[in-house]
């Protein structure tokens, strides 16, 4: 299996990169986004591109790929309508749209989030925004789109989240995670588990497009 990873350089992003080099049935990985992860890998490849609205110049490395793992986002908080639904949606979309293009037996994952509202009616902006991107992927004309809605993700391996707010919450509640764990299992998971579901997901298929944070974590139990 080939895939490309989009928002590689997050904490999420990070996590299903690592697990992508690690399976032995990921053939090739390719990153793209506005900055290198700073990895070497035999089996990566990366694509330092800034306008992520315009993958017209780059077009031509993006083909023969089986999955797309999609795990760019940013924060809500302090942003106006605008500017996340540009990042959330515009984004998303220009780049699926090319991808399902040269791509037509492609399985796209999203990474989402819990509590999303598909009405696109709600008074939540980030669940609304959210929805109507989940919404708007399910219509193109992938082998398969599944929408991965995890809660609170637990980052295992070194890795670190890029926003500072973000830092600071799991340096305090981190070490509570077995806890968390054991009281809540169906709201919370790891970095680690995101990416296996995502590459078992690609690779044999999900039921149901919508993949809760319960059924993340039961996905690398199947």
């Amino acid at each position: 299996m080939k895939v490309i990873i989009f928002g590689a350089t997050g904490m999420v992003g990070r996590g299903v990169l690592r697990e992508c080099l690690l399976d032995s049935e990921v053939q090739a990985v390719l990153t793209v986004g506005r900055s290198a992860t700073g990895l070497q890998h035999e089996k990566l490849s990366e694509i330092v591109h800034k306008d992520l609205q315009d993958l017209s110049t780059i077009e031509g490395h993006l083909s023969d790929y089986d999955a797309c793992f999609f795990c760019l986002g940013v924060s809500s908080t302090g942003m106006a309508e605008q500017n996340y639904q540009r990042v959330t949606y515009d984004i998303t979309l220009a780049v699926a749209q090319t991808l399902v293009k040269l791509n037509a037996g492609m399985t796209f994952i999203y990474v989402s989030g819990a509590g999303v509202d598909n009405t696109e009616k709600g008074r939540v902006m980030w669940a609304r925004v959210k929805g109507k991107t989940e919404n708007a992927l399910l219509r193109l004309p992938f082998k398969a789109a599944y929408m991965f809605r995890p809660g609170y993700i637990q980052p295992m391996h070194g890795i670190v989240s890029k926003t500072k707010l973000y830092r600071v919450m799991y340096a305090v509640v981190g070490p509570l995670y077995p806890v968390w764990k054991r009281l809540f299992p169906e709201y919370v998971t790891t970095t680690e588990i995101v990416g296996r579901a995502m590459i078992k997901a690609a690779r044999q298929g999900a039921p149901k497009p919508f993949i809760e944070n319960k059924d993340i974590n039961s996905i690398t139990c199947a």
